[in-house]
This record gives C-alpha cells, sequence and structure tokens, in this order.
C-alpha cells in the first residue's frame, strides 16, 4: 500500500428491512391493485390517476396519485377512508424505504403477515401487544 493512500468502506442500509426490491414491487403492485379497487367503486377517472402513478411516472404522478386518494376518501365510507388511508400510507413507506419494517419496535414484518395485510405497519408482537393495551379481543364473546 503506498503512503497518504485510504481504503473506504461504505455501509448502505439494508434494503428496505432486509426484503428484496422484486418483494418490494410485488407489495407496490398489491397495494396499487387494492388501491384501485376501490377507485373503480367511485370512478374509472381516479383509477387512471392510481394507473398512472404505478408507470413510474414519479413526481406529477405522485401529485395525482394524492389528490385522487383525497377525493376518494370524501367520497366514500368512513371504514373505506380508513383503509385507503392505510393503502397510501403503506405506499409511502415503501418509497421511504421503511415498508416491511415495525414503525414500533423497528423488527422486519414477517412476509407471510404482509401477504395477508400489506398494509400493515406493526409486527405480529407489537400488534397483540397495541390490541391488548386497547382491551380488544380480551373481551369475553356472547
Amino acid at each position: 500500500m503506498r503512503c497518504g493512500t485510504a481504503t473506504w468502506f461504505v455501509i448502505l442500509p439494508p434494503l428496505i428491512g432486509e426484503m428484496k426490491k422484486n418483494r418490494v414491487e410485488y407489495f407496490r403492485g398489491v397495494l396499487l391493485g387494492q388501491l384501485r379497487q376501490y377507485a373503480r367503486q367511485v370512478s374509472d377517472e381516479q383509477a387512471a390517476a392510481i394507473d398512472a402513478a404505478g408507470d413510474g411516472a414519479k413526481e406529477s404522478a405522485d401529485l395525482a396519485l394524492r389528490d385522487g386518494i383525497q377525493e376518494l376518501s370524501l367520497k366514500l365510507g368512513d371504514q373505506d377512508s380508513r383503509m385507503i388511508a392505510d393503502i397510501d400510507q403503506a405506499l409511502m413507506r415503501i418509497d421511504e424505504g421503511s415498508y416491511g419494517v415495525c414503525v414500533r419496535c423497528g423488527k422486519p414484518i414477517d412476509e407471510r403477515r404482509l401477504e395477508a395485510l400489506p398494509t400493515a405497519r406493526y409486527d405480529a408482537a407489537c400488534q397483540t401487544a397495541i390490541e391488548q393495551e386497547k382491551g380488544i379481543g380480551t373481551r369475553p364473546s356472547l
């Protein structure tokens, strides 16, 4: 090694909680598909905006997607609006690189859980803890 030279190592962050990029894109497609279903309930116009966002047209399509999501939320009921908001948040986590990582503990969310609930923000352990704190599922059934 010559004098005055140094070797630098760059440590890259894990790819979205160690989830492979192709799996992340798979979940993006699933989420966009769910969003399209809700959009079709309202109109074909919003579905076109969502399709444009899924085609990789970034900034303007992202703005169109956000506008479409807001309009959908206004036209749908509370439960459907909550689901659209959850899908929107999951898509933002994909864009931020944090999809598939529990927002409470920072551990990876099992892909089987994401398959069942692509909008999941918490891993199973944290979800259980949250439900117990709120008293969900701890009441006796009829």
